[in-house]
C-alpha cells in the first residue's frame, strides 16, 4: 500500500516536471521597422532561432512597421501586457531610461568608435536602469548617424531655422534642442510624417532620421536635400518586460538573452552598411546632400548642445552628472587615440 502510494506520487510528480517543461510561452513584440527590410529579417531569424532551441516552448508573435501604433502606444500596450517586448529607438527608450539617451546627444560623438567606446563603458549602468523600471535589456542595435532631410536647400543654420521641421511629438531630447536654438518644430508622431511629407500642403517640410530610415520609410520620396554631415548616432534597444521575462525557466531566459545580444550585434553590422548604402541609394535617386559647417556654425552648435544638454540636467531627464561622465569618457577616448596617432615625420 505504502508502495503503491509512492508510485503514485512519484508518476505525479514526473507528469508535473514534464508538464512545467513543455509549457509553452508567446513572446509578443513591436517594432516600427518596416516588415521588407534586412534588420525586419534579423529580427524574424532571431524567433526562428528561438522556438528552434526552445523546441517550441518559446515563440515570438512579431508587429512590425507600426502596426501597433507609434512607440509610446507600443509600451502602454507592454504595460497593459498586451505586448512583452519592442525593438525600441532612442524616444521609447527615454520612456523607459532616459539617462540612456546622453548616448544620441547631438553635435557630442564624431564617430561610431567614438560612440562606441562610451557606450560600452555604461552599459552595465544602462542595463541596470532598464531593470530598475521593469524591462530586461537584450540587445543594443544602433539605429545609425541622422542627418537633416528635406524639401528645401538647408545650407546654413539659419536657414534650417527657417525650415518647418518635424519634432517626435513628446520627445525632451527633441524639444530641448529646439528650445535650445531658438526653433519652433511642428510636433508630429513618427507615423504621420509621410503623409505630412506628401501634400504640398503639409505641416512640415523638413525631418531627421538615418539614410536607411528615411529610404524604409520612404520619406525620401517627398524630399530633395539633406545635411552632409550628420547629428548623431542614434541607439535602439531590444527589450522584454521583466514581468514576462520572470515567468520563464531559467534556460529560457538565458536563451533570450544570450540570443537577443547575438541579433542586436548582427543588425549593428548590417545598419553600418545599409546606412553607407543608403546615402548612395538616395543621392542616385536625386537627394542632394549639402551643408559643410564651418567653424563658427560647429561652434554654435557646441553651443546649442550644452544649452540643451542644461534644460535637460534640469529636467532630470539626463542629469547633469550623466552628461558630465560621458564627456570625460569621450575626452579620456580623444587623448588616446592622440596619443597613439604617429608622429609627422619631416
Amino acid at each position: 500500500m505504502v508502495l503503491t502510494k509512492w508510485i503514485t506520487g512519484i508518476a505525479l510528480l514526473l507528469n508535473f516536471s514534464l508538464a512545467v517543461a513543455s509549457e509553452t510561452y508567446t513572446f509578443k513584440f513591436a517594432t516600427l521597422v518596416p516588415p521588407d527590410t534586412a534588420w525586419m529579417k534579423q529580427v524574424r531569424q532571431w524567433a526562428d532561432t528561438v522556438k528552434l532551441k526552445s523546441n517550441g516552448r518559446l515563440v515570438f508573435k512579431i508587429y512590425p512597421g507600426g502596426v501597433m501604433g507609434d512607440e509610446p502606444d507600443v509600451l502602454r500596450k507592454i504595460h497593459g501586457r498586451q505586448l512583452q517586448g519592442a525593438f525600441f529607438t532612442g524616444y521609447g527608450i527615454g520612456r523607459i531610461y532616459s539617462p540612456a539617451r546622453v548616448l544620441e546627444v547631438p553635435f557630442l560623438f564624431r564617430s561610431r568608435n567614438e560612440s562606441g567606446y562610451v557606450r560600452d563603458r555604461m552599459m552595465k549602468e544602462i542595463a541596470a536602469g532598464f531593470e530598475k523600471n521593469g524591462f530586461i535589456l537584450l540587445g543594443w542595435p544602433e539605429v545609425g548617424f541622422v542627418h537633416f532631410f528635406s524639401k528645401l536647400p538647408i545650407n546654413s543654420l539659419e536657414q534650417l531655422k527657417q525650415r518647418k521641421i518635424w519634432l517626435w511629438q513628446g520627445d525632451p531630447l527633441g524639444e530641448a534642442f529646439a528650445s535650445a536654438a531658438g526653433v519652433s518644430p511642428v510636433p508630429l508622431s513618427i507615423v504621420d510624417v509621410y503623409t505630412q511629407l506628401s501634400t504640398n500642403h503639409g505641416s512640415i517640410d523638413t525631418v531627421y532620421n538615418s539614410p536607411f530610415g528615411a529610404l524604409a520609410f520612404q520619406w525620401h520620396t517627398h524630399l530633395k536635400y539633406a545635411s552632409n554631415i550628420p547629428m548623431t548616432n542614434a541607439i535602439g534597444s531590444l527589450v522584454v518586460s521583466q514581468r514576462f521575462f520572470d515567468r520563464l525557466p531559467a534556460d529560457l531566459q538565458q536563451l533570450l538573452r544570450e540570443t537577443g545580444a547575438a541579433t542586436a550585434e548582427r543588425i549593428n553590422q548590417i545598419s553600418r552598411r545599409d546606412n553607407d548604402k543608403s546615402i548612395q541609394l538616395l543621392k542616385k535617386d536625386g537627394i542632394q546632400f549639402m551643408w559643410n559647417w564651418n567653424d563658427k556654425e560647429k561652434q554654435a552648435l557646441i553651443d546649442i548642445r550644452d544649452r540643451a544638454a542644461k534644460i535637460l540636467a534640469d529636467e532630470n531627464y539626463i542629469p547633469a552628472t550623466t552628461f558630465q561622465r560621458t564627456t570625460q569618457l569621450l575626452q579620456q577616448y580623444r587623448n588616446q587615440q592622440r596619443k597613439t596617432k604617429p608622429a609627422n615625420v619631416h
